[in-house]
C-alpha cells in the first residue's frame, strides 16, 4: 500500500536520511528500531507532511502524496504527548474526527461507546484527559486516531513516557486492537523488545539508511540491533537463579 523511494533530506550540512526506501503493504505494522537522533522522526513527518523531503517520493496505493497536505493523506500521527484536547470529554476528544465529518448524532454515539468499550474506557467517558493516568490519555489519543480509520498509522514512540508495567500493557493492547482492525502502522521505537511486541514486520534505521528484513530471525541476527546481546544477557541470569 505505501512505497517510499529514495528519500533523502539535510538540515545544514546534516544528513538526516539518505537515499531511504522501503514498501509497507497494508495490514502490516512495519516497527522500525533505531537510536536517538537516526532519523526516525524526520522520516515519520515526512509520511505525515510535515516536512519535505529534498529527493525522492512516497506513494500510497500508486498515488504520490507529496502534493498532498496533511489533511488530505488520510495518516494519522501519533507522538509520544497524547495532545488531547483538554477542555473536552474523554467521549468528545474520540468524536472529535467523526464530528468534523459531519457523521450523525447515533453513529457518533454508537462507534464513540463501541471504541471506548474496545479500549477499557467506557467507565472514562465523561471525564476529561486531566482526570486520567498516562496510559488512559495515550489509549483515547489511541482512540481518537482509530475512530476516524486512517489508511496508515504513524506511531511516534508513543508509549515511551509510560511506567514499564502501563508500557507493556499499552503494547498489547495496540497490537491486539490494530491486528483487530487490519490497520497499517509504521511504529518507530529504540527498544528492541518493544519493536519484536509490535512489528509483524521490521527495520533498522542507521545514519539515515533503512535496513528491512524478510523474517524476524534476521533482524535479531543484526548485530546493530543489539538483541543477541539482550538475549544473552538474560539467558546468563537465568543460569544464575538456577544455580
Amino acid at each position: 500500500m505505501l512505497q517510499v523511494t529514495q528519500l533523502a533530506k539535510r538540515f545544514g550540512a546534516a544528513t538526516v536520511l539518505n537515499d531511504l526506501s522501503f514498501d509497507l503493504p497494508a495490514g502490516q505494522i512495519l516497527a522500525v528500531l533505531g537510536r536517538s537522533g537516526c532519523g526516525k522522526t524526520t522520516l515519520l513527518k515526512i509520511l505525515a507532511g510535515l516536512e519535505n523531503p529534498d529527493a525522492g517520493d512516497v506513494r500510497m496505493d500508486g498515488n504520490s502524496l507529496l502534493h498532498l497536505p496533511p489533511e488530505r493523506r488520510q495518516i494519522v500521527y501519533l507522538y509520544q504527548e497524547p495532545l488531547l484536547f483538554p477542555h473536552l470529554t474523554v467521549f468528545e476528544n474520540v468524536a472529535f474526527g467523526l464530528r468534523i465529518r459531519n457523521v450523525d448524532s447515533v453513529t457518533v454515539t454508537q462507534r464513540v461507546n463501541d471504541l471506548l468499550a474496545e479500549l477499557g474506557l467506557s467507565d472514562q467517558a465523561k471525564k476529561q484527559p486531566g482526570q486520567l493516568s498516562g496510559g488512559q490519555r495515550q489509549r483515547v489519543s489511541f482512540g481518537r486516531a482509530l475512530i476516524i480509520q486512517p489508511r496508515l498509522l504513524l506511531l511516534d514512540e508513543p508509549f515511551g513516557n509510560l511506567d514499564a508495567q502501563t508500557r507493556a500493557s499499552m503494547q498489547e493492547l495496540f497490537s491486539r486492537v490494530v491486528r483487530q482492525h487490519k490497520m497499517t502502522a509504521l511504529f518507530v521505537t529504540h527498544d528492541s523488545r518493544e519493536a519484536l511486541t509490535i512489528g509483524t514486520s521490521f527495520g533498522y534505521l542507521d545514519r539515515g539508511m533503512l535496513t528491512t528484513f524478510a523474517a524476524v530471525g534476521d533482524f535479531i541476527a543484526d548485530p546493530r540491533t543489539g538483541i543477541r546481546e539482550e538475549l544473552a544477557f538474560w539467558e546468563a541470569v537465568q543460569e544464575k537463579t538456577l544455580e
